[in-house]
């Protein structure tokens, strides 16, 4: 009788141990704090313009005048207490006096590579959307994300897929993270108006009884093979805490390109071929020729130090190299300086150097007889700054409302950018964060 009181003893206080085990376990799940607490809703919105003299579309030499304005939502919606989706949708529209001329002929003064043209090649829309899903878990030392973007424009489509994994450990001070990306591109091939009549069909515009210089205008053009881009991307960032004040990361991204690398309708000029021109425009004596594939790696490390708390500073540098002939060092810092409990400001500075790649050539300096060249000056030699100084504005407690969606934060950044050639660019963009109450 004793045994069996004992036994219904050792029972009753095992099952109670399992009870406050369980309590305590489904206390930790109830009062876990969840990845993202509500709904938010970024509304982004720039204005970019830019201007030089160095159009890749004329062959190295002509108008780069663009301007375009661009607004994305970010909607960031928490499924449960783990899962986020997030769903961004953009759209950007431009005018380029640069693309106006695929056609510089369609106006009613003289063509001119300095001078826009009029015609469907001017302006273009870009709409974007992409959808994210991530995980974390239980732990919070585990983070999973997968995504899906399309894109596409008049004359480009482009469909993604990727992923990420993010691993956290030593008490969360240190990260380790990999990513990939894979985009599939589709080119529609437009060629600059004056090859068109050498194309297969033999259609386009062609004036033979107004061409100056060389009146014999017979370039060896060719279509292109192949109108689409795959591109694989795999990056790496281990991230770590290396004091109170002090976070660093390093990174390393691998990018292989397959397919159409060059832009159709992007004109090269030869200097062992006579001149033909129409006006005041030279004629083609060909379009952008690359290699159809493509190899790029680029290692770059950041350092963060809180100095106080108004004041921290955030450092990056990264090397990249191709198989193209490029080499890069990127060079930044930027010092957010909190001026009060809401507002913080944000000076910036960016070098950057490249060196050349093995196809470039400068306006009328490449030879036919060579198998690639191009006249883009993205692939020259340069190096370039940029200065930057953003504002920003939080209030964690969102007391301004819009309808239902209270305001987080603003932020309003302008940055300056410019080459060591005729190329110079500004950029200002607004962002407003609401979160939904």
């Amino acid at each position: 009788m004793k045994l069996i009181k004992y036994f219904l003893l050792i029972v009753f206080n095992f099952y109670g141990f399992l009870g406050f085990s369980q309590q305590e376990k489904d206390a930790k799940v109830r009062y876990k704090k969840r990845v993202l607490e509500t709904s938010e809703v970024d509304f982004l919105a720039n204005y970019y313009t830019q201007r030089g003299d160095n159009a890749a579309v004329t062959g190295g030499l002509g108008t780069e005048e663009l301007s375009d304005v661009a607004s994305t939502i970010v909607v960031a919606i928490p499924l449960n207490d783990n899962d986020v989706l997030t769903i961004d949708a953009g759209i950007s529209a431009y005018s380029s006096a640069s693309s106006s001329n695929v056609n510089p002929f369609d106006k009613d003064e003289n063509a001119d590579p300095f001078v826009a043209s009029s015609g469907a090649s001017k302006s273009d829309a870009l709409v974007s959307l992409t959808g994210a899903y991530s995980h974390s878990s239980e732990s919070r030392n585990d983070v999973y994300s997968a995504k899906i973007a399309v894109s596409s424009e008049y004359d480009y489509f482009s469909l993604g897929v990727g992923g990420s994994y993010s691993k956290l450990f030593n008490e969360k001070n240190t990260e380790l993270s990999a990513t990939f990306n894979i985009y599939l591109d589709r080119w529609t091939a437009i060629y600059p108006i004056e090859l068109r009549p050498f194309l297969a069909e033999g259609i386009g515009f062609f004036r033979p009884n107004e061409i100056r210089g060389n009146t014999d205008y017979d370039p060896n053009f060719s279509e292109l093979n192949r109108t689409n881009r795959n591109s694989y991307a795999l990056g790496f960032v281990f991230s770590q805490i290396l004091h109170k004040y002090v976070q660093g990361s390093v990174s390393i991204d691998v990018i292989q390109q397959q397919g159409l690398l060059s832009t159709p309708f992007q004109r090269v000029y030869f200097s062992d071929v006579a001149d033909s021109f129409i006006e005041n425009f030279q004629l083609a004596d060909d379009i952008e020729r690359l290699p159809d594939t493509r190899f790029k790696i680029a290692v770059g490390a950041r350092l963060h130090w809180y100095l106080n708390e108004r004041i921290t500073v955030r450092t990056f540098y990264r090397f990249y190299n191709d198989n193209w002939g490029i080499n890069s060092h990127t060079a930044s810092v930027e010092t957010p300086i909190k001026i009060t409990d809401k507002f913080t400001i944000y000076p910036s500075f960016r070098y950057y150097n490249q060196s050349a790649s093995d196809y470039f050539y400068r306006h009328e300096s490449a030879l036919s007889t060579s198998e690639f060249y191009t006249s883009d000056y993205d692939l020259s030699n340069y190096n370039s700054n940029q200065f930057g100084l953003g504002v920003s504005y939080t209030d964690i407690f969102t007391k301004a409302h819009i309808w239902k969606l209270g305001l987080k934060s603003i932020d309003v950044k302008f940055y300056k950018y410019d080459r060591n050639t005729s190329f110079s660019s500004s950029i200002i963009t607004a962002g407003f964060k609401f979160v939904l109450n």
